[in-house]
């Protein structure tokens, strides 16, 4: 039996399963409610935040033969849809089929009633990889559609849809999902799962995950995969090579206390996991990154896309720190990030990195040259002009 993926097998069916987008989920079901759904709909937004998804969702909602509560996922609409077997569902991957022949084909061919339901849909995904000529023989139909038919598209670069295309299709921006909703959703997917994972290694998923649901259940279906009935941060470093924060946080605190040795041997404990260095280091400089904004921002929290936890514990840290210091210390680890793109030896530009940030110890900060300086000029004879 083929076994079927995470991100396939949890796949939103209705509006209630889509994780994160209320606002879009909202727009779309009062439209449907109030029957004013648009002829041509675009969903642009980053990878794996639920596009296409929602594209079929709305192609069931149109076709439901339940209108009270489309879609209803039940109905013989609705399950060929899901199945992959409706004869008036169309779905196009722009970036295989982006010439004119085939935008010609799929007009001759959306010319003809539906098959057996309401409305033929047409969704193209990764629309932006049409061809110039393409899109401008889909103009005309997109404009004045046959009233059996809506057009629905997806895209990861909306700035390379023509501004022609964009005049005529509502446009739906999702955006990144929040850590939380990450969380919660792939908490519920471990009960489900009858797999037990630490809270711990949740938050390094969905931290990962980058606000991508699909990139998080790809690394959730690989631990699941290593760890069997129980997965653990430790085991996120071994088969994923994964860190956790509280390692960036403990090699933050000794570069900036001079403990060299300290932060070397966490980054060999790490690298003897299988740790991915160069996701280590870019993991490195975002929780760096977080301090900087923690005192710089007195609202961290709307900048920062963090669990309540990690945010108290960074906010914590940051109060530690000096300002001279985490700055210093981003210049530093920015430049060996840069570096490390091209190094031969990436643990080697690594640990050059931490000496360097070790050797900001020695710099004394500016505003302390200056009290030095003034209680200098206190002690020198009175003839002497004071200090400007």
């Amino acid at each position: 039996m083929s076994y079927l993926v995470l991100a396939r097998k949890w796949r939103p069916q209705t509006f209630a399963d889509v994780v994160g987008q209320q606002a879009v989920v909202r727009t779309l079901q009062n439209a449907i409610r109030h029957q004013r759904v648009a002829h041509a709909m675009l969903f642009s937004g980053v990878r794996g935040v639920g596009k296409t998804t929602l594209a079929r969702i709305m192609a069931k909602a149109l076709n439901c033969h339940h209108p009270d509560r489309a879609p209803c996922d039940e109905c013989d609409s609705c399950r060929e849809i899901r199945e992959g077997t409706s004869l008036d569902l169309h779905e196009i991957d722009g970036a295989s089929n982006r010439g004119i022949q085939e935008i010609r084909d799929l007009k001759e061919n959306i010319r003809f009633q539906p098959a057996g339901e309401r409305y033929k849909i047409v969704i193209i995904d990764e629309v932006h990889m049409l061809t110039t000529e393409a899109f401008n023989a889909l103009l005309k139909t997109l404009e004045e559609p046959p009233p059996h038919v809506y057009f629905m598209f997806a895209t990861t670069e909306i700035h390379k849809v023509p501004v022609t295309i964009l005049s005529r299709c509502q446009r739906y921006e999702l955006q990144r999902v929040t850590s939380a909703d990450l969380v919660a959703f792939f908490t519920r997917i471990a009960e489900r799962e009858e797999v037990e994972i630490t809270p711990e290694a949740i938050a390094i998923i969905a931290r990962e995950a980058d606000g991508s649901v699909r990139d998080g259940l790809s690394l959730l279906d690989q631990a699941f995969s290593f760890g069997g009935g129980r997965v653990t941060e430790d085991d996120l470093a071994q088969v994923l090579g994964l860190v956790d924060n509280r390692v960036f946080a403990e090699i933050t605190q000794a570069l900036a206390t001079g403990r060299l040795s300290d932060a070397i041997e966490r980054l060999q404990a790490g690298h003897a996991r299988g740790m991915d260095l160069k996701r280590f280091i870019h993991g490195l400089l975002n929780h760096i990154r977080g301090l900087l904004i923690c005192r710089a921002c007195k609202q961290p929290q709307a900048i920062l896309d963090l669990t309540p936890e990690a945010l108290d514990a960074l906010q914590a840290q940051a109060k530690d720190l000096p300002p001279e210091t985490i700055n210093g210390l981003f210049a530093v680890i920015l430049e060996t990030a840069e570096g490390l793109q091209h190094a031969a030896q990436p643990r080697m530009a690594i640990e050059m990195g931490f000496i360097k940030a070790v050797q900001l110890g020695a710099i004394v900060p500016v505003r302390e040259l200056i009290a030095k300086l003034d209680a200098c000029l206190q002690g020198l004879p009175a003839d002497l002009p004071p200090a400007t």
